[in-house]
């Protein structure tokens, strides 16, 4: 299998996002590989980090119809999918279709909605498609819904339900920049102004091209038995009450073989499993205690007390 068009695809998306969001090329990459999955985001930080900022850029980098969407308090799930509405010229009902039929979607702030609006989106996350009055409408490839929240602890905010946190492919956080870094960005023009002049650099066909392909990057029986070691152990731990499902298994699985991808190999090694492990895995288990509220440094721990085989490729 040859990997080169993956490598190109992920220097090609990071070039062009770093001329917005500087220093983060590793968050970067690993939305290049949500994407190449057909899977979502959701990118957690305090705000003024640049989350909304970075994935304008991303959507402009792979072109398609986008859209961004505001959530709040008094948003409707109405608001976000369409309605059905009488049209008195020619006496019909006419379907006015929502935001959610763009083809890159930014759920900007999604936890400042209800959790009534937030669920909107579940049909159309996984299945790729939107009901509305017992009609189906599918959606164009390729599509993605990138979310932004802030911390839980945030005033005015409705936590998102299980069962959507288990349909975001990973959660990512941005952090704040390094002093240099943010020195440049200081004497640099506004990056509203520099958002303007990015330009994508792939389009629907290439993505397309990728995603019939990453399947064939290998994994032997040892690094897929890693796999289920990591799942499993995250639903026999004592500190978990739900630990991941099969949805996080098969999703770090395909995140595996993308990111080997992107690093110019057609066959998956478990450093690929580990880092993809806490970017995938980490939003989808429940701790059972408040003292071990940091999802992250658990699940980190857990991987750590697993041991790591020695894959044959």
């Amino acid at each position: 299998m040859d990997t080169k068009a993956f490598v190109k695809f992920k220097e090609d998306i990071i070039k062009n996002c770093s001329r917005i969001i500087v220093g983060k090329d590793e968050v970067i990459e690993q939305l290049a590989i949500c994407l190449i999955a057909s899977g979502h985001v959701l990118l957690e930080d305090v705000p003024g980090t640049g989350k909304t900022m970075l994935l304008r850029a991303f959507s402009r980098s792979i072109g398609g119809e986008f859209r961004r969407i505001q959530f709040t308090p008094d948003l409707l799930p109405s608001d976000l999918t369409g309605i059905n509405f009488f049209n008195q010229k020619n006496g019909e009902f006419e379907f006015r279709p929502g935001p959610l039929f763009a083809q890159i979607i930014l759920a900007d702030e999604i936890n400042r909605a209800t959790p009534r609006s937030q669920s909107a989106l579940l049909e159309v996350m996984e299945e790729k498609q939107i009901s509305v009055d017992g009609t189906s409408y599918k959606m164009k490839e390729p599509y993605m819904v990138m979310a932004t929240q802030n911390p839980i602890e945030s005033y005015g905010t409705f936590p998102l339900p299980e069962a959507q946190m288990d349909r975001f492919f990973m959660r990512l956080k941005l952090g704040y920049m390094t002093r240099e870094q943010e020195l440049s960005v200081l004497r640099r023009p506004d990056s509203k102004q520099l958002l303007e002049d990015v330009s994508p650099v792939t389009g629907a066909e290439e993505i397309a091209a990728l995603r019939a392909v990453y399947p064939e990057v290998r994994v032997s029986d040892d690094v897929a038995g890693y796999i289920m070691d990591i799942v499993e152990r995250t639903r026999t731990d004592e500190k978990i009450i739900n630990g991941v499902s099969a949805r996080g298994s098969l999703a770090l699985y395909r995140a595996s073989q993308i990111y080997a991808a992107m690093q110019g190999r057609d066959y998956v090694i478990p450093e690929d499993v580990k880092k993809e492990a806490l970017c995938v895995l980490p939003h989808r288990i429940m701790l059972i205690s408040s003292r071990h509220h940091d999802n992250t440094r658990a699940m980190e721990d857990l991987i750590e007390s697993i041991e790591v085989p020695l894959e044959k490729i």
